[in-house]
């Protein structure tokens, strides 16, 4: 079943317009309702949530799942190519990767790529370039029995040249990945991807199925300043409203909490509110990056603001 079925489409789509009692007794309705509840909603931990750690050389990126279901109780996982950039095509590698999530009993969702080039990029050799780099990020996702590999769509230009570079990189790109049943997702990471009616637009022109989004509570920084700091935001909760019709995955992005353990910068409640409203029914990623708090109790602190926020929806 789709997860963005509504009970409003559901009832329009086939017909069931008479009676209470015969929709009440309809077993696909009756599913439809049940999905579409908050205590549906399912947590995977993102690996960039211990990204101090696997650098540090403190956990083997290989017992990623290991760790997410024994430290942290989470059973599906979101790896980061970075960890493991040479071993796309190590099938030793990647068939350990995908034992050691089965025997913890994890699944693994996806992986997500950075450095491998723009999908966006001006310069059409340099984009199919960038387009075939991702080709086995596409294979190694479908090993791991993963849905989606997540992409950026970043260029050099315009507003409407990048848009249209873009859009014309991620056609290329989902068009190999049907084949082997991956989405290619697109997560608001910066620059023009983080106003979400620039993004979903150029979901919207793609428009192949296998193509969606990523949506991010926290990355809705359109442009930094020489210091670091934010100097154009995109409203996080109107892009999110923008992004979700195509969503394939939530990133629960956090940072920093207050004495009631909730998220200073997002209201987690608002946010999960857009999420169910959309129709979502998929895992939400736990992603902590914040620096108060240690990347363990970040976690914890961000698994159980998910579940106190999801339990009052």
């Amino acid at each position: 079943m789709k997860t963005n079925i509504t009970r409003r489409n559901f009832i329009k789509q086939t017909g069931v317009l008479s009676g209470a009692a015969a929709v009440a007794s309809s077993p696909l309705l009756s599913a439809c309702t049940q999905a579409l509840t908050s205590s549906d909603f399912k947590l995977s931990l993102a690996q960039w949530s211990l990204h101090q750690a696997i650098f540090a050389g403190a956990i083997d990126p290989l017992n990623f799942a290991k760790v997410a279901k024994q430290d942290f109780g989470i059973s599906a996982v979101e790896y980061v190519n970075q960890f493991f950039k040479d071993k796309a095509r190590d099938k030793g590698y990647i068939n350990q990767m995908k034992q050691i999530a089965a025997d913890e009993g994890v699944k693994s969702l996806l992986i997500m790529i950075d450095g491998e080039g723009y999908l966006g990029d001006g310069n059409e050799s340099q984009r199919i370039q960038a387009v075939e780099n991702h080709y086995q990020w596409v294979e190694a996702a479908k090993a791991l029995d993963c849905h989606s590999i997540r992409v950026n769509a970043a260029g050099e230009g315009t507003e409407e040249e990048v848009q249209q570079n873009a859009i014309d990189g991620l056609a290329r790109l989902s068009t190999f990945a049907k084949d082997f049943d991956i989405n290619i997702i697109v997560e608001n990471h910066g620059g023009y991807s983080s106003s979400g009616k620039w993004l979903s637009q150029v979901i919207s022109s793609v428009n192949m199925p296998n193509c969606g989004t990523l949506p991010d509570f926290g990355n809705f920084c359109i442009a930094k300043g020489v210091d670091g700091s934010c100097e154009k935001n995109y409203d996080r909760y109107q892009g999110m409203k923008e992004l979700m019709p195509y969503a394939k995955g939530v990133s629960a992005k956090s940072h920093d909490f207050d004495e009631n353990g909730n998220e200073i910068n997002t209201d987690f409640t608002k946010m999960l509110s857009i999420v169910k409203d959309s129709g979502f029914t998929g895992y939400i990623g736990v992603e902590y990056e914040g620096k108060t708090l240690s990347e363990y109790e970040g976690i914890r602190a961000t698994k159980a603001l998910l579940e106190k926020t999801i339990a009052s929806l």
